[in-house]
């Protein structure tokens, strides 16, 4: 009893802290010219749903996110009886760094009649397809090592990249997304952002571009109209865990999040990468994924943290720790995946590290899909939009600020 009354104090300790540090809002934020005054609490449709990658460079990193959205997106199409159903439906912003940049990038393209270039399974294959090329058909051989999407999409522009993206920009995604990198011209981060490229061509990148930009060890690229240079470095470097950066451009956004005021506004579904314990990765290699993972995991803890009693309903993380490529083909890659997804999940808790769930990974991505087919069918009974994103009317000249669509289903 006392570990609980210990918790329900810091929760609400943290909730004030939160609120006036954390994630402030100004209040003349709310009202300025051009954007909607927020209407009284329980007012809105539902929840914005934000869907956050985390990044890497090993061949797990992109695989176990790949295999963990087919999953999700199985059971989505189950729940609603839409074989066509697509993880780019369900969520109204997605952030992806390095690895889970590209994911990003393939799952909310525009592809033919308007629909997502790629459903998650169909990422899946492309990626085990690519990697069984490259490699040889042997998971761990050197060119996998070295890091599965820096061997696939680590030059610029590359073929593969042109294949699949074509001469699409950032400003015809389907939805918001974020992809950082980090931008040795300036010394700081760097985030590719739809919201940005709608309202100024120097904003506006190729999507392919963007890919090598998260991934390369180091790359230059320019805006469509070449007025904003960036020199990259992969997204990890940066923001390996790009959940914050996600949930900070929701509560700030406020001409396409109206609505969202706090953490209570916001279901999140995190993706984490395999953990540091890669014990084929030696001396610099080591220390790099050590940082990298140490700063995701930070991240983590001070998401979960921030959302406080509401970190149960409102924020999921799936963290494969311990998880390592090895070696193999594929198919024995795709049952290592389906093992550690058959484990209990790992979560965050307040102020005491990170304690073992009662719902295995596979269960946890299950109730998420059951969260986010609950949203939608939610937004149909309100009339009131919980977001309004800015389409395209005709690629780079001109935008309008839209209802978000909802679902297909009624």
């Amino acid at each position: 009893m006392a570990f609980v009354a210990d918790d329900k104090l810091s929760n609400e300790i943290f909730s004030i802290l939160e609120s006036k540090f954390l994630f402030p809002l100004s209040s003349s934020a709310a009202t300025s010219p051009g954007i909607p005054e927020a209407p009284p609490r329980g007012a809105a449709a539902g929840r914005v749903r934000v869907l956050s990658i985390d990044g890497g460079g090993n061949p797990s990193d992109g695989l176990l996110a790949a295999a963990s959205l087919a999953r999700m997106e199985s059971s989505l199409r189950s729940r609603t009886g839409d074989a066509s159903a697509c993880i780019a439906d369900f969520f109204d912003l997605a952030a992806g760094s390095g690895a889970g940049g590209v994911l990003v990038a393939m799952l909310f393209a525009r592809g033919h009649e308007g629909r997502p270039l790629f459903s998650a399974a169909d990422a899946l294959q492309l990626l085990l397809a690519e990697s069984r090329r490259r490699s040889g058909g042997v998971f761990g051989s050197a060119s996998t090592r070295r890091g599965l999407f820096r061997g696939l999409f680590g030059s610029l522009p590359g073929d593969l990249l042109r294949q699949i993206f074509g001469d699409s920009s950032l400003r015809e995604t389907l939805k918001p997304v974020l992809i950082p990198c980090y931008d040795l011209a300036t010394g700081a981060p760097f985030v590719f952002s739809r919201a940005d490229a709608v309202e100024s061509d120097a904003y506006d990148f190729l999507i392919r571009d963007v890919c090598a930009a998260t991934c390369a060890d180091a790359v230059e690229l320019r805006s469509v109209d070449g007025r904003t240079r960036v020199s990259a470095v992969g997204g990890g470097v940066a923001l390996a865990n790009p959940t914050a950066a996600a949930i900070t451009h929701v509560l700030h956004n406020k001409q396409e999040f109206p609505l969202a005021v706090g953490v209570e506004d916001i279901m999140v579904v995190s993706l984490g990468a395999s953990s540091a314990a890669n014990f084929s990765l030696k001396g610099k290699s080591q220390i790099r994924r050590i940082a990298v993972d140490g700063a995701a995991d930070t991240v983590d803890q001070s998401v979960s943290t921030a959302f406080g009693g509401l970190r149960t309903s409102n924020y999921v993380r799936i963290q494969a720790n311990g998880f390592t490529s090895g070696g193999g083909t594929p198919k024995t890659m795709m049952e290592a995946i389906d093992e550690i997804l058959s484990q209990r999940n790992v979560e965050s808790s307040l102020f005491r590290g990170k304690k073992i769930s009662e719902q295995t990974k596979a269960e946890t991505l299950e109730w998420s899909a059951g969260e986010l087919v609950k949203e939608e069918e939610q937004r149909w009974k309100s009339s009131i939009p919980t977001v309004m994103v800015k389409q395209m009317v005709t690629p780079r000249t001109s935008s309008a600020t839209t209802a978000s669509s909802t679902s297909r289903w009624p």
